[in-house]
């Protein structure tokens, strides 16, 4: 993916780009802009690297609307965590301590997974939700 970052920051010179492995963003004031360099970056993609853009994951938004990526969803002012995200944790979470109870995986391993899930909610503005998920977690525990 050199190549292609190669390709947005020195030949499309845009200012504005973050990627983490396969998953990236452009920011600009400009929507025309945006509209504009997207079918560059459809046509780079597929000619020298053989990989296609899924359709339904090109958007041009509003920052104020937020910026989905990587599981949060990122605001002028702050971050929070995609609420498909949230409800993905609390599923799995209540899993593994039931594959606790059952003596399937140890004490050890099901508290790595809550430290795990407490340090992805470190990363956003999720104080409430990270107090929630550790009440929770001692409930579900005792029941």
């Amino acid at each position: 993916m050199n190549e292609f970052d190669q390709f947005i920051k020195h030949t499309l010179k845009v200012r504005n780009y973050i990627r983490y492995t396969d998953d990236f963003i452009i920011i600009s004031e400009s929507a025309v802009y945006l509209q504009h360099i997207i079918p560059k970056i459809q046509s780079f993609l597929k000619e020298r690297l053989m990989l296609e853009i899924h359709p339904k994951k090109i958007g041009v938004r509003k920052y104020t609307q937020g910026i989905d990526f990587l599981g949060y969803v990122i605001f002028p002012h702050y971050i929070l965590v995609r609420k498909k995200t949230k409800k993905r944790i609390v599923k799995n979470l209540k899993k593994k301590i039931t594959c606790y109870k059952d003596g399937l995986i140890s004490r050890e391993s099901l508290f790595q997974t809550l430290q795990s899930y407490l340090g992805v909610l470190s990363h956003a503005d999720e104080y409430d939700f990270s107090n929630y998920l550790k009440n929770q977690f001692w409930f579900w525990l005792n029941e």
